[in-house]
């Protein structure tokens, strides 16, 4: 790499908007492979076997998964968040 090549990739790390669009596409993917982690495991606990209608004994447990699966992931995010909180000051700054 060359160094001009090297100082526009420099000048790119540091745009803001790029950054936000970085987090913002980063956002989606992971709210995607949630979508796709959660048809996956949905699917394979509720659908014996496919037909031209859902019956209300599988529609009843999609409702049930999905939502225990939204659950889960909020039960996560919350204790992630607590973990982080609770962190002492001295290892915050050990990481800066």
């Amino acid at each position: 790499m060359d160094s001009s090549a090297a100082g526009d990739l420099g000048a790119a790390v540091n745009d803001p908007q790029l950054q936000h669009f970085i987090e913002v596409e980063t956002q989606k993917q992971r709210f995607q492979q949630l979508v796709h982690q959660m048809t996956e495991l949905c699917w394979e606990k509720c659908m014996d076997k496919p037909g031209p209608k859902l019956d209300s004994r599988a529609e009843t447990c999609f409702v049930n998964c999905v939502e225990r699966f939204i659950d889960t992931s909020q039960f996560i995010l919350n204790r992630l968040e607590q973990t982080q909180k609770s962190k002492s000051p001295f290892s915050e700054t050990l990481s800066d």
